[in-house]
């Protein structure tokens, strides 16, 4: 197994950017990112006979190679650092579920990534794994990972999972290539102190304060006041993009050398303007943030917070808007760093409204990683198609965040998860079908005069 990592647990590891960056909105309570509740969980169906002592043996393989899973974040008042343990046995729980039809065996699946979501999970408990295998049958059966989200992030959930079927097989005796080396996330946080002194630094901090000048960013009014004090729960609220649409959003892109997340960001800052009476919109976003190729394989907590701002207010059709977007999109991306709102604090104002919240917006395709695969003796098969909203769910730190996911079927698995605090499930339901709506109505018709008037859709709401 192609691994580094040290068994010095007396160092005191700088955070990196990231968890500096989560370490904003903690209050020291559950309701923050180092909370019970701000955890990541994924699904896989898995085929075959499954050795439970092997798949035990895998999970500490797992926990031995990534060593953000034993990490902790220290916070003690100014001081806070990474503090690295040793390693430890995730927690594997083996269920029986009913043998039921398999054509409806799909239900008990979301219901039981609904109650992994449901459940919590101590952001001091080491390792930041754990593994629920329910069996339906003695060859059919569900793998529910959960992790904590200081140390994952959806593409290291996917790298787990890799790594977790690779170590299996070959505890069952199956010879396999050796996994790629994964460097420890401890070192990519030095590589992003060291690259934040370089010139390169200092020209895409240069960039965004240009940028950024002046900037607001994107608010939804709530249905309650933060004043309220209302429990700090999240919910989700979840939806599908329609196959027809998409296949109209992905000729448009292929037409206009844009993407996918172009598009579809586009038409939500066109929805944001026909709602307020503010036509140059800053809606947040967040990129990958994993830098350099050689930390592709590293688990950990990635991404950098990214405003893409732009002026639609003179566009006189949606095509005319998606190149301004891809404008800003593609300076964004090439200016792509940690910490940007340090560079227009003036921007994040609107935030701190008591009646206002953020919503950020983001797109991903599902990666490839495990679709069923048959690695060893086994085949695995993500959980892809999730459309059950539910009332309580791993926690966002604010506001609301968006969330579409570009299935290989061709359409979109969508989701917004909001905090129950500031709004009602039905306000999010109208919005998401409102922005359903704005796409299929500008890709099908993408030269036709672009309305940007207020008053439409929700715009009591926004």
């Amino acid at each position: 197994m192609s691994t580094a990592h040290s068994d010095d647990t007396t160092l005191q590891v700088p955070l990196s950017f990231n968890q500096d960056f989560l370490c904003l909105y903690d209050q020291g309570d559950d309701a923050g990112p180092f909370g019970p509740r701000y955890h990541i969980v994924h699904g896989w169906r898995v085929r075959g006979a499954v050795d439970h002592a092997a798949l035990r043996g895998a999970l500490d393989d797992v926990a031995e190679r990534h060593e953000a899973l034993r990490t902790s974040v220290i916070r003690n008042g100014d001081e806070r650092y990474q503090r690295i343990h040793p390693p430890a046995s995730p927690e594997l729980t083996v269920r029986d579920l009913p043998a039921t039809d398999p054509a409806l065996r799909d239900e008990l699946v979301e219901n039981l990534l609904i109650e992994a979501e449901r459940g919590t999970f101590d952001s001091l408990r080491i390792p930041h794994l754990r593994a629920v295998l329910a069996r339906f049958t003695d060859t059919d059966a569900v793998l529910v990972l959960t992790a904590h989200h200081t140390a994952t992030d959806g593409w290291s959930m996917r790298l787990i999972m890799r790594d977790l079927a690779h170590r299996y097989a070959v505890r069952r005796g199956h010879e396999l290539p050796e996994l790629p080396e994964a460097l420890p996330y401890r070192e990519f946080a030095q590589w992003e102190r060291e690259q934040s002194k370089t010139p390169a630094a200092d020209a895409a901090r240069a960039y965004w304060r240009d940028r950024l000048r002046g900037a607001r960013i994107v608010t939804i009014g709530t249905d309650h006041p933060r004043s309220a004090g209302l429990e700090q729960t999240t919910g989700i609220h979840r939806f599908l993009i329609e196959r027809e649409t998409m296949t109209a959003a992905l000729e448009l892109a292929r037409k206009n050398r844009s993407s996918p997340f172009m598009v579809l960001m586009a038409a939500f800052q066109v929805l944001i303007c026909r709602t307020t009476d503010v036509t140059e919109v800053t809606v947040p976003t967040f990129s990958p943030g994993r830098g350099p190729e050689r930390f592709q394989q590293t688990v950990g907590s990635f991404f950098n917070f990214m405003p893409v701002r732009t002026d639609l207010a003179d566009c006189a059709t949606f095509r005319e808007a998606l190149a301004r977007v891809r404008k800003s999109c593609v300076a964004a991306y090439a200016h792509d760093m940690p910490r940007i709102p340090a560079e227009a604090p003036e921007m994040m104002a609107p935030a701190m409204a008591d009646s206002r919240a953020t919503c950020v917006f983001q797109v991903f395709p599902f990666p490839f990683v495990l679709d069923g695969d048959t690695v060893g003796d086994l085949t695995y098969t993500e959980v892809r198609r999730r459309l059950v909203s539910q009332p309580l769910a791993s926690d966002i730190p604010d506001g609301s965040l968006w969330t579409l996911n570009l299935d290989p079927d061709g359409d979109v698995v969508a989701s917004v998860a909001y905090k129950r605090s500031l709004y009602d499930p039905a306000t999010v339901a109208a919005l998401a079908s409102g922005y359903r709506e704005t796409l299929r109505e500008l890709v099908a018709e993408p030269d036709t005069p672009l309305n940007l008037t207020p008053g439409r859709a929700t715009a009591e709401r926004v």
